[in-house]
Formats: structure tokens, C-alpha cells, sequence
């Protein structure tokens, strides 16, 4: 199946799931928390995207989920609420977040080929679960990564719904922080897209920013949601609870995301093992030498 086909059928799956949530923010039960609303709209939502990703046997249709939600959260709970937030505030925060989700939006559409490709994690979740591999499709990749996006936009709930504290110099701080995220981001990807399009079998990435952190994207990428965390906080001072989700973030990288990439870079590429020496796993920080450069470095003098 051609990209475009592709593009097509996920592109009907979001309409018909968005259309399901909206569905349930307008005729289905009010629970009178506006949060339970939308996590309850997110939820049916990702079920029928599962539906499609059951049905096509591939379970790439929620990728772009993680990045096309947030926004139509963050402006439902800011219409419903109505509360007369700071809305300097409320626009800085959205600034980011909306950049967040187009440019990962876009890159994603950027790098799917079709129909016939899936994220090699997603096979190898169903497969290590066994006779539980649907219960693993729908609450590991589908259901848990919702959950965890949803944590994740606590602090966007509170600026959406606490109003009457004033605009403050944390909000710039955020700002400056969810900024500085996007531009780390972007500049891996552009730069990540130049060396695939030219690297050689074998050859591994370690050059630009990629040399400063192996997994800069996935830092980046933690960037954004400290920052709305940092916007929550100043909306809440002292509800350090806002973080909750950058914290799930943090550790889901962590322990999951960035140790399946590592051991699967080290299996297929063994010269990322000389990477792995020199460049930092997660936070940015000037290369090493390498065990190598050293001894060379030795004997010259």
C-alpha cells in the first residue's frame, strides 16, 4: 500500500475516533470533572484506533496519536472551562505545545513509508506476550501510552482552568525551556534525516548534536514536558504534583525507550559500541575520547 493510500485510511481512523471522543464530551454522561471528561474522550478514542490497528494488523495507526490529541485536549478543557485564565500565559504555553505537535506530526508523516511498515517494538510486545498479545496490543501500545500523554498534560489542564495568579517570570522561564526543547529536537531530526539519506550499511550517527547526546530527541523531547510543567507550576505555585507526568515521561524513556534502541543499535551496528564510550546516553554534554584516542593520544607523545 502506496504512503498516500496509507496516509488516507490513518487519516479516516483519526476523524472517525476524534469524532467518537467529541461524541462523548457532548451527549454522554457529565461526570462534572472536566479532566474525567476529557481522559474518558481520550479513552474512547484510542479504542477505536485500536480497532483499526487490529483490523490492518498493524498497530502504526496510534504513532501520530501521541502527537494529535494534546492540542484538541488543551482547547477543549480552555473552551469548557471558561474561567478567565491569564491568557499571556495560556498563549505561551499553547505556542509550544502546538509546535510540539506539528513538527513531531510532521516528521512522523515524513519518515512512514505505508501500510507496510511498523515500528519494530510494536511486534516484538505482542510476540514476548504470547497468548496475552492482545491485551498487550491494546494496554502497552495503545492504553499506556495514553495514560501517560494524559499525566503528562496535567499542568496544560491547570493553566487551562486555574485562574488569578498573574503572569510571573516562571512562565518565560517555560517558555524559554519549551523552545529550547523544539529547536533540540528539530535540529536531530534534520540532522538524523541528512545521515540516512547518505550513511553507508553500518555506520552509526555521532556527529552534531547526535555527538553531544545519544538520544538527544528523547531528551528534547523531556524538554517539553518539563516546560509545561514549569507553565503549571507557575499557574499553581507550590503544586509540584504538575510534574507527575514529566516524570513518567523521564522514566519511560529511561527504562524502556532508550534500552530497547541502545541493544538494538549494539546488535545490528558494532561500531556503536565505540558511540557508547565516547557520547552520553541522555543529558547533552561535550564527547569523550575514547579508550582508542586515548592510547594514540598516549603514544604520540
Amino acid at each position: 500500500m502506496s504512503q498516500a493510500a496509507s496516509l488516507l485510511r490513518i487519516g479516516i481512523a483519526y476523524i472517525i475516533a476524534i469524532g467518537a471522543g467529541l461524541a462523548w464530551l457532548l451527549w454522554g454522561l457529565d461526570s462534572g470533572q472536566l479532566w474525567l471528561d476529557g481522559l474518558i474522550a481520550d479513552l474512547i478514542a484510542t479504542v477505536v484506533i485500536f480497532a483499526f490497528s487490529r483490523f490492518y494488523g498493524n498497530s502504526t495507526f496510534y504513532d501520530a496519536f501521541w502527537s494529535v490529541i494534546p492540542p484538541l485536549l488543551a482547547f477543549y478543557w480552555w473552551i469548557a472551562a471558561d474561567a478567565g485564565v491569564n491568557d499571556v500565559r495560556w498563549w505561551l504555553m499553547m505556542i509550544v505545545l502546538l509546535a510540539w505537535a506539528v513538527r513531531l506530526t510532521i516528521n512522523w508523516i515524513r519518515t512512514f513509508p505505508g501500510m507496510h511498515h511498523e515500528d519494530w517494538r510494536y511486534p516484538m510486545v505482542r510476540e514476548r506476550a504470547g497468548r496475552f498479545e492482545f491485551v498487550a496490543d491494546l494496554m502497552g501500545i495503545h492504553v499506556f501510552p495514553t495514560l501517560q500523554v494524559f499525566a503528562g498534560l496535567v499542568p496544560v489542564y491547570v493553566v487551562a482552568t486555574r485562574a488569578g495568579e498573574p503572569l510571573g517570570w516562571l512562565d518565560f522561564v517555560a517558555f524559554g525551556v519549551g523552545l529550547a526543547a523544539l529547536a533540540l529536537e528539530t535540529i536531530a531530526d534534520l540532522q538524523m534525516h541528512r545521515f540516512i539519506a547518505t550513511r553507508t550499511p553500518g555506520q552509526v550517527m555521532d556527529t552534531g548534536v547526535w555527538s553531544w547526546s545519544r538520544h538527544p530527541n528523547y531528551f528534547g523531547e523531556c524538554g517539553i514536558w518539563f516546560s509545561m510543567g514549569l507553565f503549571g507550576l507557575s499557574a499553581w505555585p507550590g503544586a509540584w504534583w504538575v510534574f507527575v507526568g514529566t516524570f513518567a515521561m523521564l522514566a519511560m524513556f529511561l527504562a524502556v525507550s532508550i534500552p530497547m534502541m541502545e541493544q538494538r543499535s549494539l546488535e545490528r551496528r558494532p561500531e556503536y559500541a565505540r558511540v557508547v564510550e565516547r557520547v552520553s546516553l541522555f543529558i547533552p554534554r561535550p564527547p569523550k575520547k575514547s579508550p582508542h584516542e586515548k592510547n594514540r593520544t598516549t603514544t604520540s607523545a
